[in-house]
């Protein structure tokens, strides 16, 4: 088999990695590009051992940047969500997470000037259409990685990487609450099917039978709490008008509780047929906009701050997330104006990722 080297950068985003291409190294047509992303990552093996993939949902991501042709945007960001032991794609959601790496990425491949001691840039999602602005830190003409910002799920310290998501509600389903509902039943369940950043099927722990406070690995060995909440998920799907989502990502799950370590509240988030092992950065701002509406789900479970914008502290299995959520509420009706986080990203390794010749479609001697 002859092999084409491709370019990229491999970086770590927030609590998730994977490798960083520029969008016009890699063939338009979605269909070639799919076999090409599950060669580089290894997909249809546990362990990925044939590609650069590690095994789990947030390290088989890939991120596809190029420079915006849209007034008023600096980068175009085109995720895959690759899966980890099935030879497939899912081009319909975005991640928060990598998203963080792609400032950085975009400023390394030249895709956008440095402009100062900080270069912010505005980063539409290609997938949803959302816009994020970001601040990464550019002190002498250079990104630096090195920093005091720390955050959970990722060792040690780094420069921090502030991320500020605009228009985030209904990118995929059209309204915050596609249903029309604060609160579905489903199979008896209730839940509260939500889009504000990721679109999300977000219950009580406690209506599965669970204290919330599981750690990731003792869901995981949970086969017949999947079972269920796929079930349900299933539905919801349906109910939110994404059609059948039985191959697809979204919505993903949330399951909140009572906080138990001075935050706002806890949660476990899947992906949805595995753990997170932390937290979504996408995900989080869905539950805290869930948090911050009255009637749904989450009324109860805290007592959150008053006033706006309100800092919102997510407990997850490895930790605390904060997002900073702008909103106003008018007559129990809740609007999210954009949701805040500081989040770090590092360079792990450049240079090509060797993939077959025929897949990027050039002729093999």
């Amino acid at each position: 088999m002859t092999q084409t080297g491709v370019p990229f950068l491999f970086m770590r985003g927030g609590s998730s990695r994977g490798p960083y291409f520029n969008r016009s190294d890699l063939p338009q047509d979605q269909d070639q590009l799919g076999k090409i992303l599950i060669q580089v990552v290894g997909a249809g093996h546990p362990n990925n051992i044939d590609g650069l993939g590690g095994g789990t949902a947030v390290t088989t991501k890939v991120a596809m940047l190029s420079t915006s042709q849209e007034e008023g945007v600096d980068i175009d960001y085109f995720f895959a969500q690759v899966a980890v032991d099935k030879a497939e794609v899912d081009f319909s959601v975005t991640c928060g997470n990598i998203l963080v790496g792609v400032g950085p990425a975009a400023l390394e491949m030249g895709l956008a000037p440095i402009t100062g001691a900080v270069t912010k840039l505005t980063i539409r999602a290609v997938n949803t259409g959302a816009l994020i602005d970001v601040i990464v830190q550019t002190p002498d003409g250079h990104v630096t990685y090195e920093g005091d910002t720390e955050i959970s799920g990722v060792f040690g310290t780094s420069a921090p990487v502030n991320v500020s998501f605009l228009g985030v509600v209904g990118t995929n389903c059209g309204a915050m609450l596609p249903t029309g509902n604060l609160r579905d039943t489903i199979d008896g369940i209730e839940i509260t099917c939500m889009d504000v950043a990721m679109p999300m099927m977000i219950a009580r722990a406690d209506a599965f039978g669970l204290t919330g406070y599981e750690t990731a690995e003792e869901l995981d060995a949970d086969q017949a709490l999947f079972a269920k909440m796929e079930a349900i998920r299933l539905q919801a799907g349906i109910l939110m008008g994404l059609g059948d989502v039985a191959r697809s990502v979204i919505p993903k799950i949330g399951l909140l509780a009572k906080p138990r370590d001075g935050g706002s509240f806890c949660v476990r988030y899947f992906m949805p047929w595995k753990t997170h092992p932390t937290m979504a950065v996408t995900g989080s701002q869905c539950v805290a906009a869930c948090a911050l509406t009255p009637g749904t789900v989450a009324d109860g479970l805290t007592s959150l701050p008053q006033g706006t914008p309100a800092l919102i502290s997510v407990e997850h299995p490895q930790g605390v997330i904060d997002v900073t959520v702008d909103y106003t509420r008018t007559d129990n009706a809740t609007q999210i104006k954009s949701a805040g986080l500081i989040r770090s990203a590092r360079l792990i390794a450049r240079g090509e990722v060797m993939v077959s010749s025929g897949l990027m479609g050039r002729k093999i001697p």
